[in-house]
């Protein structure tokens, strides 16, 4: 164990460190959403959706799985039916324990400077995650594996508007699944000096998370108490209903301080109502369930409220996301969570099968619902395609044009005397023009946004250049970045604690599977 208030000359040694990179992208900065959040429900219309999850949680109850959930439960004073493990809150008990939940809080990094506001008007954005498949234009759609999962954590440290990485953008099915968690916990660690997350399948995974993100901050235990380092999501089996492993989750991280994310699966006309309003009442009674174990656990451990609802094609049934029932969905769940004061989660997703135009717009309209809707933490912000099935290299890049846009349109307007530019107009005349005046000379290399994707050329040079769309250029970026990927300074200490434990918990098996 390191000790509690030691600080070795690695940590200083990060201070300052930025990536290396050719390419243009907005500086490494703290988000902070300037637009007054949308409301398109009445404050009425909001009370009538509390007041009919609180008649869920009351009267038709969440089936809680785990035996160890229930117990805490029902000493909580609740009312448990052990035969069918439906456990029902009252709505007291919920509004109580969500007082206690934080509105905004720290998650930390092991490079402070990657440190993460949650909360307020504070928006942070990660990378996609939890898909089985990595795409991209030269290999096309594959399997997911570690070298794939290690790119995209490249690009995680690489890209400044990424505070995290999310989750295993992903799959490496590559490592067996009894020590992936460890493996890929190792690189989280070594390629990324960002917050680190660990996936809630088993106390056991939870636990060796925990440590992993202790060693790499160099503290104790006890201060990681108060000092949140690791985030977890938390779904629920949507209807109505908490899981083992996920129950296990909610416990040991709320246990020892760390961020739940509580995120229902909530898809209108599937696994929940074909209303949303329906649907909307049922994401509230789970949340609120979810987050209230985390609260009568360690009253005060943060919390995050998850608004994934959208719909599905009901000529299909496969889901459907970046629709204007996801965007309405987005927009509500912020005013009702809003209504707990606790930071909101949610995620810039479309449903579309290529890095194409559909995946543009319906990605936009996810992107502009989750600002408008006062969002606080974004999950899948880039890459994300063909519903959460496939990582995509090129999307990545599409991506993080668009979110670095919404960052410029955050922006506030400068009125000052040097913005009104009354000189400037002077100094050029009467059908004159700017180009060469001296407030034109002063700000013309930083007055505009630059993109990263985005060609202006004209059509004569961009056919000069080989006629490049958008797809190759974003090719060709992700693989300029990885190519001038560095891997962040460590602390060698701790580096060395980190893969002692790994290599301990690997040869003791990881965790037991059944294959």
């Amino acid at each position: 164990m390191t000790a509690g208030n030691e600080r070795s000359p690695g940590r200083r040694s990060r201070r300052g460190h930025r990536v290396k990179a050719s390419f243009t992208q907005l500086p490494r900065q703290k988000v902070v959403n300037t637009f007054k959040p949308t409301e398109l429900l009445s404050e009425d219309q909001i009370e009538d959706i509390h007041n009919a999850s609180m008649e869920i949680l009351e009267n038709i109850g969440i089936m809680v799985r785990l035996p160890k959930a229930r117990e805490i439960l029902k000493k909580a004073g609740q009312k448990v039916d052990e035969d069918t493990q439906i456990v029902y809150f009252d709505r007291g008990f919920i509004m109580e324990a969500m007082s206690h939940a934080p509105s905004e809080f720290t998650l930390h990094a092991p490079n402070p400077e990657c440190d993460l506001a949650i909360g307020g008007q504070n928006l942070v954005f990660s990378m996609v995650a939890s898909t089985p498949n990595a795409m991209d234009m030269d290999g096309g759609r594959r399997t997911g594996n570690r070298v794939d999962f290690r790119n995209f954590l490249k690009l995680t440290q690489s890209l400044n508007i990424l505070g995290t990485s999310g989750g295993y953008p992903v799959e490496p099915v590559d490592i067996h699944a009894s020590i992936r968690h460890l493996e890929c916990g190792r690189d989280f660690a070594t390629l990324t000096e960002k917050v680190p997350y660990i996936y809630s399948l088993g106390r056991q995974r939870n636990l060796d998370g925990i440590e992993m993100a202790r060693i790499m901050r160099g503290i104790s235990m006890e201060e990681m108490l108060t000092q949140p380092s690791l985030f977890t999501i938390i779904n629920s089996n949507s209807p109505l209903m908490l899981d083992s492993p996920m129950l296990e989750g909610i416990i040991e991280m709320a246990a020892h301080g760390q961020v739940v994310m509580l995120t229902p699966f909530t898809l209108s006309g599937a696994m929940a109502p074909v209303t949303l309003a329906g649907a909307l009442t049922q994401q509230n009674a789970e949340a609120l369930a979810g987050m209230s174990l985390a609260q009568t656990v360690r009253p005060g451990a943060p919390v995050v409220y998850g608004g994934f609802t959208s719909n599905v094609d009901m000529k299909s049934g496969a889901p459907a996301f970046g629709t204007p029932e996801y965007a309405k969905a987005t927009i509500a769940s912020g005013q009702l969570i809003r209504r707990y004061n606790i930071p909101y989660r949610s995620s810039n997703v479309n449903a579309s099968n290529a890095p194409d135009a559909q995946a543009a717009y319906e990605s936009e309209m996810s992107l502009w619902s989750l600002v408008l809707g006062g969002a606080n933490f974004v999950k899948h912000s880039t890459g994300w395609l063909e519903g959460g099935l496939s990582a995509s290299f090129e999307k990545v890049i599409m991506d993080v044009e668009m979110i670095q846009m919404m960052i410029e349109m955050m922006k506030p307007i400068d009125t000052s005397p040097e913005s009104l530019a009354l000189d400037a107009m002077r100094e050029a005349g009467h059908g004159g023009h700017f180009f060469g005046t001296q407030h034109t000379q002063a700000r013309y290399e930083t007055a505009f946004y630059t993109p990263i994707l985005s060609d202006w050329r004209n059509f004569e040079s961009w056919v000069e250049a080989g006629s490049p769309d958008a797809m190759k250029r974003a090719n060709t970026i992700y693989k300029s970045i990885l190519a001038e990927y560095e891997e962040p300074p460590h602390d060698p200490a701790r580096l060395e604690e980190l893969n002692e434990f790994i290599d301990k918990r690997i040869a003791e098996g990881g965790v037991k599977t059944d294959f």
